[in-house]
């Protein structure tokens, strides 16, 4: 089925991405590193349970699970990389305590959430057919807010990392982070507009290689630290896997 080898794409492109990010953590304990992995780990666990649910059938746990990691707490981790790499230390503690509790209390709500229909087992179903307000109104608060976030800092990145010489590929990947976000988006309207799992499952494939082919271009060639040292007259310096700034100060950054 279509569907199902779809999903095993978008699984086999997340669990790479996965790897990747995870690897570069080991490498660097990187803040923002260590979120991007959880949140690849969570596509990675969203595709899977969708390609569960189109070749064997949904049942309720596959539902809550692919509910939970893909419509609630993939885009906020994806977020907090973001500010991990843009904030200030006391905006990164801020951002990491609210995204743990609102992650305790949407696990909390998946679990005891009761279905409100028959969940269908040949189709991926509509929040909205099976689940009471609560479920969806945090897959759109966490979804909305994410995407501004990760978009907001794409963009901030982009414009920061203009006048740093050779970071041309650092912008060009945090906007193909961002579309691969938008483009993730737009699988759960396909889903609730359409209807189909097909095109669920196309937007979400597209979605994850781009995210992880942003990542791969925002993060080729260089280190933290050369690219501190190359931005260091611009203001504020820059230094991220995804050309991001960061407030180092000038005389280290020279030093470097």
């Amino acid at each position: 089925m279509l569907e199902v080898a779809l999903a095993v794409g978008a699984a086999l492109v997340a669990l790479a991405a996965t790897l990747s990010t995870f690897d570069r953590w080991l490498a660097r304990r990187g803040g923002h590193e260590a979120a991007w992995a959880v949140a690849f780990a969570m596509f990675t666990v969203a595709s899977a349970a969708l390609a569960w649910g189109a070749g064997i059938g949904w049942d309720k746990p596959t539902f809550r699970i692919f509910y939970l990691f893909g419509a609630i707490l993939n885009v906020p981790v994806l977020a907090l990389g973001t500010v991990m790499l843009l904030g200030s230390e006391r905006s990164r503690r801020v951002a990491v305590a609210a995204v743990g509790l609102f992650a305790a209390f949407c696990i909390g709500v998946m679990v005891a959430t009761p279905f409100t229909a028959e969940l269908p087992s040949t189709r991926l179903a509509r929040g909205s057919e099976v689940f009471t307000p609560l479920p969806r109104v945090l897959a759109a608060l966490a979804s909305g807010l994410g995407t501004v976030i990760v978009v907001g800092g794409a963009v901030r990145s982009a414009f920061r990392m203009k006048s740093v010489t050779g970071a041309g590929r650092r912008a060009a990947g945090n906007v193909l982070i961002a579309a691969g976000v938008i483009i993730t988006g737009m699988s759960g309207l396909a889903n609730s507009v359409l209807g189909a799992m097909g095109a669920f499952a196309l937007f979400l494939t597209i979605g994850a290689t781009v995210i992880f082919v942003g990542y791969l271009v925002s993060t080729s060639g260089g280190t933290s630290e050369e690219l501190m040292t190359a931005g260091a007259e611009a203001s504020p310096p820059v230094d991220s896997s995804t050309g991001a700034a960061t407030p180092p100060a000038r005389s280290r950054a020279r030093a470097g």
